[in-house]
């Protein structure tokens, strides 16, 4: 008996399954939105390519001075400061002057020396005001040249095998618009971080007109490796959960048709992911407004409704173009009901699951029937 309950129990649900439709259109894997819902959406989308596929690694860091471009005026006599030139926040150029000392020898007037530039740069500090005696053994002005910057990279030590002098990367600065600016690393940092566990990749990066500060965040894509001729698409292009990636696929044909295609991926780097199937050279796949489509909440328009609007004429539920056998058919049915009401899908499917359900209990009732009657011939044999 358990067996039999069993059967019923699996037969209903594949009858409840066929009832609700589960992936058994092509409709349920598309999303169909008129001019409205893709604005709301805002959709943009890119061509599927083959690229030179970069395999990177994310670091971050800082912008730093180059330590052999900065330097200190002071004065090779004791004196007093009687004229300052220059201040913090001013550009200065080599053999300017900045400040004028005047000596403690006597004289009349006392003799006095004027300290200029070394070379051109930014006076980023301060430690003297007029009238304020000086000695040479104190720093009176900070000067740095940071027409070129450091740029320096805490990579995780788990990460930094494979990265060696000359390896490429991509540095972007969150306070500074625009695109990332490509180095060459330069060399790697004397000692490794114990608390943060990494180690200072440096890259040296120009810096003409003074943005890039030191302090300054940075972000870097460290290219580890390079293979030519490889699908990929965008990461904003990939939707769902670990185990099932898809990505969106406008329709070739039908206006704002979008298809949820499944897919494969492999490596991912610099913003793209590797695509082994479920795309194809020149599919447009949805970057900005997939994540929005997968809560769409279905279609604008049926699937028929989108195709008949497209191609001018009449097309079956699914999709499908309709047979001349269908049209006979249906002009044949016409004439006989003449103008009463057609029946709809839903009725038709309705009807063919109360018949699967009466055909499964008719079948247990009359296997039971058949228990009963072999357990009473069996008394009546004992008997």
């Amino acid at each position: 008996m358990n067996a039999r309950i069993h059967t019923l129990i699996i037969l209903l649900v594949s009858i409840s399954a066929v009832c609700n439709g589960q992936d058994s259109s092509p409709e349920s894997n598309m999303v169909i939105l008129d001019e409205t819902g893709v604005r709301n959406l805002r959709i943009e989308t890119v061509m599927v390519r083959r690229q030179t596929f970069e395999k990177t690694v994310f670091a971050i860091g800082r912008v730093e001075e180059i330590p052999a471009r900065k330097y200190s005026i002071s004065s090779r006599i004791p004196g007093r400061a009687i004229e300052i030139n220059a201040f913090v926040g001013d550009t200065v150029k080599k053999g300017q002057v900045l400040v004028r000392v005047e000596s403690r020898q006597p004289g009349d007037p006392p003799p006095m020396i004027s300290l200029t530039a070394l070379q051109d740069g930014l006076v980023v500090a301060s430690h003297v005001l007029t009238g304020q005696p000086v000695e040479p053994a104190q720093d009176l002005l900070d000067i740095s040249d940071r027409s070129e910057v450091w740029v320096v990279a805490r990579i995780p030590e788990q990460l930094a095998a494979g990265i060696t002098k000359g390896t490429r990367a991509r540095i972007s600065f969150p306070a500074i618009s625009g695109a990332p600016v490509e180095a060459e690393l330069l060399r790697f940092g004397v000692e490794a971080d114990i608390q943060s566990g990494t180690v200072d990749g440096i890259f040296q990066i120009p810096n003409p007109d003074g943005l890039l500060q030191p302090g300054m965040r940075a972000e870097f894509s460290i290219v580890v490796d390079s293979r030519p001729n490889v699908l990929a698409v965008p990461e904003s292009a990939v939707q769902g959960d670990p185990v099932s990636r898809v990505v969106y696929v406008k329709d070739f044909e039908l206006p704002n048709a979008f298809i949820k295609s499944p897919v494969v991926l492999g490596e991912r780097g610099h913003g793209w992911v590797e695509v082994h199937s479920g795309v194809f050279p020149g599919d447009e796949v949805v970057t900005r407004g997939s994540y929005s489509l997968g809560f769409a909440g279905g279609s604008s328009m049926s699937l028929k409704e989108a195709l008949d609007a497209a191609h001018g004429h009449e097309h079956n539920e699914d999709g499908s173009e309709i047979k001349p056998e269908q049209e006979n058919q249906s002009t044949a049915a016409s004439q006989g009901r003449g103008a009463g009401p057609s029946v709809s899908v839903t009725t038709l499917r309705f009807f063919q699951v109360l018949s699967a359900i009466l055909t499964v209990v008719t079948l247990v009732l009359l296997q039971a029937l058949r228990n009963v009657r072999a357990g009473h011939t069996g008394t009546v044999k004992k008997t």
